[in-house]
C-alpha cells in the first residue's frame, strides 16, 4: 500500500516537554526503511508546524493552549483528509495525544463510519469540566465523540468524529474519578489491564476488532499511544504507569489487526526522547508501526 507518513512535533498538550522531538525520533529510528521493507511504497510530508510552548502565553487553565492546538490540529485535519482521498494511508508522529483531535477530524471528512481502537493507559477522557490539569492531550477521546470544548469537537464541521459504540480503549490503568465515571457511563468499550490479563490480548483484540470493525463494514483508525506499553519496553514516554503490556502483548495486538485487513489510518504518540534510553522508545514505535502494517514473524 502507499504509506504517508506525516509528523506533529507538539507538546503544547502536555505538562512535560519533550514529545516535539517525537517525530525526528521515529524517523531516525528507521521507520521508511522498515516500511519499505515490506513492500510500502512511503512517502514523508515531513513535519506541520507547531509553535513552542516559550513563544506563547497561557490562555484558560482548562484548556491550555487552546488557540495553538485548534490551528495545528486543523491543518493536520486537512491533510489526513487529503491523504485519505489520494488513496494513502495516513501515518502520524506524535507529539503529544492532543494531536488525534485533528487526525480524527480529518479521517471523519472522507471515511464518517470509521472505527476506533485508542491503545493508552489512560483515558484521554477529561473535558473542560473534570480536567485536573487543562492539559488537552487527557481530553482528545472526549474530543472525538463529541464532549468537551466545542471549539474542538466542532473541528471539521461534524460532532461527534466516531461513534461511541464503535469505540474501544484498551490497556487502560490509570482514570481520573471523573473520567472513569464518564467512561462508565458512555457506550464505548473499555478493556482494562485487568480484562487483558483475565481474558487474554488475543481475546481482548478480537472482540476490538469487532466492536470497532463491524465484521469489516468499517475501516478502523488506530490511535496508539506508547505509554499503553509497560516502561520496562518503552520508557521515553511523558506519562508512565507501570504494568503494561508486555512487548509480545502490544504486537499482537497489531498483528491482529494487520490481520484483520481493516486499518485505514493510524498514529503513534508521546514518544519523548528526552526520558528515553537510547532512542528504545521510538524503535519500539517503528516496530509496532511495521506489525500493523503486515509484518509477521513466518
Amino acid at each position: 500500500m502507499r504509506i504517508s507518513v506525516i509528523g506533529v512535533p507538539a507538546d503544547l498538550g502536555a505538562s512535560r516537554r519533550g514529545t516535539d522531538m517525537g517525530p525526528s525520533a521515529i524517523r531516525n529510528a528507521r521507520l521508511r526503511e522498515a516500511l519499505t521493507a515490506l513492500g510500502h511504497e512511503v512517502e514523508d510530508l515531513g513535519n506541520l508546524h507547531v509553535p513552542v510552548a516559550e513563544s506563547r502565553a497561557v490562555e484558560g487553565e482548562k484548556t491550555k493552549y487552546l488557540p495553538e492546538i485548534l490551528a495545528f490540529c486543523q491543518e493536520l485535519a486537512d491533510q489526513v483528509a487529503a491523504v485519505l482521498r489520494a488513496g494513502s494511508l495516513p501515518l502520524i508522529l506524535g507529539g503529544d495525544h492532543s494531536l488525534a483531535i485533528g487526525s480524527l477530524a480529518g479521517v471523519a471528512q472522507v471515511r464518517p463510519a470509521t472505527g476506533l481502537i485508542w491503545c493508552d493507559a489512560h483515558g484521554d477522557f477529561n473535558t473542560p469540566a473534570t480536567t485536573p490539569s487543562g492539559n488537552i492531550h487527557g481530553m482528545p477521546l472526549a474530543v472525538a465523540l463529541g464532549r468537551g470544548e466545542p471549539a474542538l469537537c466542532q473541528m471539521g464541521g461534524r460532532a461527534p468524529k466516531i461513534a461511541e459504540e464503535h469505540t474501544v480503549l484498551v490497556a487502560v490503568r490509570d482514570l481520573d474519578p471523573a473520567e472513569g465515571e464518564a467512561l462508565r457511563n458512555s457506550r464505548v468499550t473499555v478493556f482494562t489491564m485487568k480484562e487483558i490479563d483475565r481474558m487474554g490480548m488475543g481475546a481482548v483484540m478480537a472482540e476490538a476488532i469487532r466492536i470497532a470493525g463491524g465484521a469489516g463494514a468499517r475501516p478502523i483508525h488506530l490511535s496508539f499511544d506508547l505509554d499503553s506499553v509497560d516502561p520496562q519496553f518503552a520508557p521515553g514516554v511523558g506519562t508512565p504507569v507501570p504494568g503494561g503490556l508486555t512487548y509480545r502483548e502490544a504486537h499482537l495486538a497489531l498483528e491482529l489487526l494487520a490481520d484483520s485487513g481493516l486499518l485505514g489510518s493510524c498514529e503513534l504518540v508521546e514518544v519523548n526522547p528526552i526520558l528515553d534510553q537510547g532512542n528504545q522508545t521510538a524503535r519500539m514505535a517503528v516496530e509496532l508501526a511495521a506489525s500493523a502494517l503486515g509484518k509477521r514473524i513466518l
